[in-house]
């Protein structure tokens, strides 16, 4: 114990930084843990759908989704959620919605922003399309 209270004391940035880290860390974990929104891999995204009858939403805005997105996703952007323009998505507040984005961080705050409004399973694709490109999975472009 003695040789970690000196390491503190000559490193005092370092440390600093690691308690820093080490609060983030546990932050995080019990978060994740207490939030409402699940974190989905792209094979549990496939389930869902099948199974589930689950509606994949995109918040990605509309280029981008017409260069490429999911099998019948929908498009809502992020400010549309943040503006609680979502009647597109008003017949689906109990069913599986799983939110898509480029990397799963824009998905990430509309999930939450859906379940403030009252959706009761909201789900985020975990690595966005970026993963979901990466794994050859199918996209399909829009021609409008």
């Amino acid at each position: 114990m003695q040789e970690y209270m000196e390491f503190f004391k000559a490193n005092p940035m370092l440390s600093l930084a690691w308690v820093g880290l080490f609060v983030t860390l546990v932050f995080s974990v019990i978060k994740s843990s207490i939030s409402k929104v699940k974190l989905v891999s792209h094979q549990e995204l496939t389930l869902m759908v099948n199974k589930q009858d689950a509606r994949v939403v995109d918040v990605r805005g509309k280029e981008e989704f017409k260069k490429g997105h999911i099998v019948d996703a929908l498009n809502v952007t992020l400010s549309e959620i943040k503006n609680n323009q979502v009647t597109s998505l008003e017949n689906f507040k109990t069913n599986p919605i799983i939110l898509v984005c480029d990397s799963g961080t824009t998905s990430s705050q509309a999930a939450q922003l859906l379940t403030k409004q009252g959706f009761e399973n909201v789900s985020n694709l975990k690595g966005g399309m970026g993963e979901w490109k990466g794994a050859n999975l199918p996209v399909v472009k829009s021609k409008r």
